[in-house]
């Protein structure tokens, strides 16, 4: 199946984001698992064929309104065939590949304009038997859209970009190798939401263990069997994302003075990590390699008087635009041992505002969002309801 050609038609991909199981095979179009009766009066499922008008890669107005049919001849609830479309039955060779066994004849005054409008209306007319015996029965099957190696990251199609009539603006953040350094609570949920971008590789880097109070302030649900296992946060994290797309990198370590090197070469980096001396280093070592990341920060104390939490989070970026601001909005000091944070550390929604901060940001660098202020450094408070966007290149 070409996925790129139905992408690039808005009549096929009208027919796909419907539901329908379109494929396009040997310069033909085909929509399976279109229900209809038989002679013996039961439901069955055939497929649906016609041949392509192509200006290149782009489909034109049909040239024929003859459709061919893989299947028994469709028939009336009483197995009487349907009349009003029939046309032709044999053998029809129409490729080495394809055999169908009928065509039908139902043309409109004016033609069909597009391929959906010819395909939706022979399988609403194949089908409409079938529907009053089963009500339920129907073409428009959304069986998922499985991709091969060669067709992108992603294991079945991205048919949300495609439904939404995105996908150039989707393919803005195509590149080749993204890191992320720290997976925390933020640094998971950074992932959560970078996996379902085409990015072709998305490196991780922490050398924890994925425990008990990680599943508090992780994406998903971790099972009893899995926490018992006691997997390093990389892998968990890998196996998980690895149902839906390729390209996950595990590297269970920190990085440190021995290993931030290795850093180097990725077109971007999140910094998802605590504050200290690795930290100092990470971002020397960055700014040094002219590679730009985001640094994200939360700072949550509780309030004795109020037993109530008052937090900030913080959302900082270097890009080759800007990069003077970053010794008055980054921290390299240590956390206490005792500090809020540490005592109150199940804060899954701080932790997942602080990711969607930062990869919204992300997506404004790559041209997904608009951006006219181009702030590089943003904070929201809780208490005040406050979101700030300050250091603008």
């Amino acid at each position: 199946m070409s996925h790129a050609l139905i992408s690039r038609n808005p009549d096929l991909q009208h027919l796909q984001n419907d539901g329908y199981e379109v494929e396009v095979r040997s310069n033909h179009l085909l929509v399976h698992s279109v229900p209809y009766v038989n002679a013996k009066g039961e439901v069955a499922l055939g497929s649906l064929v016609s041949d392509l008008t192509m200006a290149g890669d782009l489909t034109t107005r049909p040239g024929s309104h003859v459709a061919m049919f893989i299947g028994d001849h469709p028939c009336n609830k009483d197995g009487s065939e349907i009349q009003q479309i029939k046309h032709n039955s044999g053998h029809m060779a129409l490729a080495p590949d394809l055999v169908a066994l009928h065509s039908f004849s139902n043309k409109p005054p004016q033609g069909y304009a597009d391929y959906y409008e010819k395909m939706s209306r022979y399988i609403e007319i194949i089908s409409a038997p079938a529907r009053s015996l089963q009500p339920e029965v129907t073409a428009r099957t959304y069986r998922v859209i499985e991709t091969a190696a060669h067709e992108g990251v992603f294991h079945y199609l991205d048919t949300a970009s495609s439904r939404a009539g995105i996908g150039a603006v989707t393919d803005k953040m195509a590149m080749h190798r993204v890191a992320i350094v720290g997976l925390g609570g933020t640094g998971s949920y950074v992932l959560d939401l970078v996996a379902k971008t085409p990015v072709s590789e998305i490196h991780l880097y922490d050398a924890d263990l994925f425990l008990q109070h990680n599943a508090f302030r992780a994406p998903g649900a971790a099972s009893i069997e899995q926490l018992r296992e006691q997997p390093s946060k990389v892998a968990y994290h890998q196996s998980n994302y690895a149902k839906m797309r390729r390209g996950i990198v595990p590297h269970q370590e920190y990085i440190g003075e021995e290993n931030v090197a290795n850093l180097q070469g990725f077109d971007f980096v999140f910094l998802c990590m605590d504050t200290g001396p690795a930290k100092k280093l990470i971002v020397e070592t960055l700014q040094t390699a002219e590679t730009p990341f985001i640094d994200t920060g939360m700072d949550v104390q509780m309030l004795e008087d109020s037993l109530q939490l008052f937090a900030v989070c913080r959302v900082t970026t270097s890009t080759s635009t800007k990069r003077d601001h970053l010794a008055r909005r980054i921290s390299y000091a240590p956390r206490a041992e005792d500090g809020d944070y540490e005592r109150n550390i199940q804060i899954a929604d701080l932790n997942a505002l602080t990711a969607v901060m930062a990869v919204i940001r992300w997506k404004k660098l790559c041209g997904f969002y608009q951006d006219i202020e181009g702030e590089h450094d943003s904070t929201y408070t809780t208490n005040c309801h406050l979101l700030t966007g300050d250091e603008r290149s």
